[in-house]
């Protein structure tokens, strides 16, 4: 059954045209991720077929009596209800009962108005949804239904309107990142719930993981064309790339045939016939394919990262309270070369004041906190940039200086290194209050990461981020030489890229877990329910927590090194890939065959000194 149709939709701002002539459908049943790269006309898009916003062309259908609901990034919640006034505000007729029963339970005296508000539960069949009223209340953190709109942070407004719009109950659900705001163990419950319920969904999320769990169907808008991809993330991704290599043989075909042509049309003479004509006409139109470009700009980044002294960042016995609520304990760590470590935990558990107090932000109340002299920190942070009146993009990077060091004693210009992250020549003349939220982000992740810090410090860093942008850091994160702390709840980013895991748990106690996040989830899964209690956040508990790990007979040292020894592997047969690709290709010359030779019965040696030892700790884990 058709929902939604959208007819030859065109968006433009001035001279940039966004897209144009876009038609789609949305059908019963359907659960659409929606990917485009930051700054294309994806929240436009959004918008417009969501009914916020009108196209310059086009029409939007819809089908007759259809209930539609929509999350936008800023929800618009009236400042002066409170949670429950908001709640109870809403369209859904049983929600409504199940206020009146609710008021009657409160006056018991009127046993005639209780009576009435049972008899309507129990007609509506309300008592089932009241307990899910409740549960997703409980699972976004909306506990205190008395407290108003106005005194809630603007994480909690977000989660307020996905509760509302949850209960509401719509046939058709449009989603602007709801991952946002939520922690991990809201966004698990959050995949959980849309698996079981029958919704229909057209959502833009850059969270990979949700998308993989969530979606049936992924649609990416790219250069002004939207192309439709039947199945989920990673079937999208294996697709893509079919697609864009038989466009780029298409390409490189169409430039052969055009250089032939241009050689027959500069033999013309002035007076051409009719068959001549229509050859002419065929030769703008190949001239036209052979010219199309793809926009997939990588990002390069080869920031060349100061030297690392043997001191780094010690943390000793550091305490922190805010009146009642602990949020460190006496916690101590001693932070080594090339560490990469994620932090997880549930809103308010403390994560971004431990970032906070690392950077000299906020005092801790007990405790000392050791920074090496050589230590930069690159600290990236929830705020984002602060954006002056009639800045430009290129003014902003010039704050930092016209160019910019990178490896091996080469620099960049502001401009490149701008470029580079995806910001042409002419956006970089753009006012920075013109930029969508996404753009901004990107332009302040560049301003941390070109002051050559050798310590990063990532809070959130991939909110509003798209997943080219995505990616593009990840690699250049995986390739960073320096420290990295980083809070994300993005479960893709923190798999990819961390070591170990700050867990922190509440209540003071913070776990170091030695893997990244999926290994701490099958860890918890595999846990029996009596071992989840919290356990101590000295380094002796946490050691000796493993012990009770059925799964495993290694040691906390043995299980970092197991997951290490997994990584070099992969690093390993990767160079060694490459090292036999260049013999392969028989271009070398006979000195450097030597050289890379050498190199390649060093790798080899590695690999097998690897395997030997992985071997010895998976026996060891089987015991």
């Amino acid at each position: 059954m058709n929902y939604v149709s959208v007819e030859n939709i065109a968006k433009s701002f001035g001279e940039r045209v966004l897209f144009k002539d876009i038609s789609f459908g949305i059908n019963e049943g359907q659960k659409i991720g929606f990917v485009a790269k930051n700054g294309t006309g994806k929240t436009s898009l959004l918008n417009i077929v969501a009914g916020d916003e009108d196209p310059d062309d086009g029409l939007v259908v819809y089908r007759k009596n259809l209930k539609v609901a929509f999350l936008p990034q800023e929800p618009n919640l009236d400042p002066n209800l409170t949670i429950e006034e908001t709640i109870f505000a809403s369209d859904n007729d049983i929600l409504h009962i199940i206020n009146a029963y609710e008021k009657a339970l409160q006056n018991p005296e009127d046993a005639e108005a209780y009576q009435h508000a049972f008899e309507k539960m129990d007609a509506a069949n309300a008592w089932d949804f009241e307990t899910q009223y409740k549960q997703i209340l409980f699972k976004l953190k909306l506990e205190d239904l008395s407290k108003k709109v106005s005194d809630l942070s603007g994480g909690q407004k977000k989660r307020l309107a996905l509760a509302n719009i949850l209960l509401s109950k719509p046939n058709l659900l449009y989603l602007d990142e709801p991952t946002n705001h939520l922690d991990l163990e809201m966004i698990e419950w959050l995949e959980e719930y849309f698996a079981k319920e029958n919704f229909t969904l057209f959502m833009v999320t850059h969270d990979r993981y949700f998308l993989e769990n969530v979606c049936n169907e992924i649609v990416e808008l790219e250069n002004g064309k939207l192309y439709s991809y039947k199945g989920n993330y990673a079937y999208y991704l294996e697709n893509k790339e079919s697609r864009v290599a038989n466009e780029q043989i298409a390409t490189d075909k169409a430039k052969q045939l055009y250089k032939k042509e241009l050689d027959w049309m500069r033999r013309q003479p002035k007076a051409r016939t009719t068959k001549s004509k229509s050859r002419i006409d065929d030769f703008y139109e190949i001239k036209d394919r052979a010219h199309k470009r793809r926009n997939d700009h990588e990002v390069q980044l080869e920031i060349n990262m100061e030297r690392m002294g043997s001191k780094i960042l010690e943390l000793h016995k550091i305490s922190k309270s805010f009146d009642d609520n602990i949020l460190l304990d006496k916690f101590e760590y001693v932070f080594k070369t090339g560490e990469r470590i994620g932090i997880i935990g549930k809103n308010g558990t403390g994560k971004s004041t431990f970032l906070n107090m690392i950077t000299g932000g906020i005092t801790p109340d007990h405790g000392k906190i050791v920074v090496g002299e050589t230590i930069k920190f690159g600290y990236y942070t929830q705020s984002g940039i602060n954006i002056k009146e009639g800045q430009k993009v290129i003014d902003v990077i010039r704050e930092f200086g016209d160019y910019i060091p990178l490896k091996k004693g080469r620099q960049i210009s502001a401009q490149q290194l701008l470029e580079r992250f995806l910001f042409d020549r002419k956006k970089q003349y753009d006012f920075v209050e013109k930029l969508s939220g996404g753009e901004r982000k990107r332009l302040y992740l560049c301003t941390v990461l070109i002051q050559n810090p050798n310590f990063l410090i990532l809070d959130e860093p991939t909110n509003d981020l798209d997943i080219v942008t995505l990616n593009v850091l990840e690699n250049f994160l995986l390739d960073f030489p320096g420290c990295l702390l980083v809070v994300s709840h993005d479960r893709y980013f923190m798999d990819k890229i961390v070591d170990h895991l700050f867990v922190f748990r509440g209540n003071g106690v913070i776990q170091d877990f030695p893997g990244n996040y999926s290994d701490y989830r099958i860890y918890e899964d595999s846990k029996e329910p009596e071992v989840k209690t919290p356990v101590n956040n000295t380094e002796a508990n946490t050691k000796n927590s493993w012990k009770k790990d059925n799964k495993a007979a290694l040691s906390y040292n043995e299980q970092k090194e197991f997951s290490r020894i997994e990584r070099d592997l992969k690093k390993l047969e990767i160079k060694k890939k490459e090292i036999e690709n260049l013999f392969l290709e028989g271009n070398l010359e006979a000195d450097k065959i030597n050289v890379e030779s050498q190199k390649l019965d060093k790798i080899i040696q590695e690999i097998e000194e690897n395997e030997m030892r992985w071997l010895e700790l998976s026996e060891k884990m089987e015991e």
